[in-house]
């Protein structure tokens, strides 16, 4: 049985995702926290207890958010049917839909991360969201296949992600395409996994560079 959260984590969960749509018009900061609290009925003083001070962990728990939402959303009934493919292929859409109303407090989000003190943050947010994605799809593999799992679909997510935020296409169809290409490229590296481990010549790394910096 699970446990009933606290009440700050119980604040934390609600304001999370509002926290990340409010930062498109205040930025990571204070005044998104307060909107955020006010749009959910909370008390501000209440949520600058519960959310974290730095923009860092103000964008962690907006992802924290994303996460619970995903796996709200992908019930066996719906992931259970699917397809490998299918189920990778939606569950990377369905994360981007997540965040659309958020998508320039994304943006931001991606610079500050990058900054030399918030790397290790962003690292951790990075293994934690390719983590979460691949448990939905029914992933419980322990040995080496649970790294390289995460370390393709990572690729693959962060390079699809910076070509949603720049993408103006109806539909997002540009982005759609991309990451159809993508996670073909992580259907053939399964295949060849086995040759890999009996080849030097096949090289992780450069495989993946390849996800990570292909041509759209």
């Amino acid at each position: 049985m699970d446990e009933q959260p606290s009440p700050l984590e119980e604040i934390r969960r609600r304001i999370a995702l509002p926290l990340g749509e409010n930062a498109v018009f205040d930025g990571w900061s204070r005044a998104a926290v307060d909107a955020a609290a006010d749009s959910q009925g909370i008390d501000r003083d209440q949520a600058r207890v519960a959310v974290p001070k730095d923009q860092a962990g103000m964008i962690d728990l907006y992802i924290q958010g994303v996460d619970r939402a995903l796996e709200e959303h992908f019930t066996p009934e719906r992931i259970g049917p699917l397809k490998i493919r299918e189920k990778i292929r939606s569950i990377v859409w369905k994360r981007l839909e997540i965040m659309e109303p958020a998508r320039e407090a994304v943006r931001r989000a991606l610079a500050i991360l990058a900054m030399p003190q918030n790397v290790p943050t962003g690292l951790s947010i990075g293994w934690r969201t390719a983590d979460v994605m691949w448990r939905i799809a029914g992933d419980t593999s322990t040995d080496f296949n649970h790294y390289t799992k995460r370390l393709t679909l990572g690729a693959v997510y962060s390079s699809t992600l910076l070509v949603w935020l720049d993408d103006r296409t109806a539909d997002r169809d540009e982005t759609a395409g991309f990451l159809d290409r993508r996670i073909d490229d992580v259907m053939q590296f399964e295949k060849f996994k086995a040759q890999w481990r009996g080849s030097e010549r096949f090289s992780v790394t450069r495989f993946l560079g390849r996800l990570r910096y292909a041509v759209r």
